[in-house]
């Protein structure tokens, strides 16, 4: 992780990230953290997500990428779940709003 993840967010005012909080799913936490230019999200980067088993980590080596892209197009934690994903849809929408409420977006 980087040295962000322990105050919450770094950077200049023009870019920084700011990390969201963690969220604990049935299978286990999800946390974000956002890159932000200004007011924009330009990247959502996954800290933790459940992998525990291997079902797991096949689950959201496909699940993440497109919540990222959910995000960095809606600009806000509405996103639709990923089918086959919903509690790491949950949990990832749940961090990214953390981040989002942190960084006074």
């Amino acid at each position: 992780m980087s040295a962000s993840s322990g105050a919450g967010s770094s950077g200049s005012a023009g870019k920084r990230t700011v990390v969201g909080d963690v969220e604990d799913t049935r299978y286990g936490a999800v946390q974000v953290e956002l890159v932000l230019s200004g007011r924009t999200i330009t990247d959502v980067i996954a800290l933790q997500v459940p992998n525990r088993e291997r079902r797991d980590i096949e689950i959201n080596d496909q699940a993440v990428p497109i919540l990222r892209q959910e995000v960095l197009s809606a600009q806000s934690a509405k996103i639709d779940a990923v089918s086959g994903a919903s509690f790491t849809s949950s949990g990832y929408a749940w961090s990214v709003q953390s981040a989002i409420d942190k960084a006074g977006l």
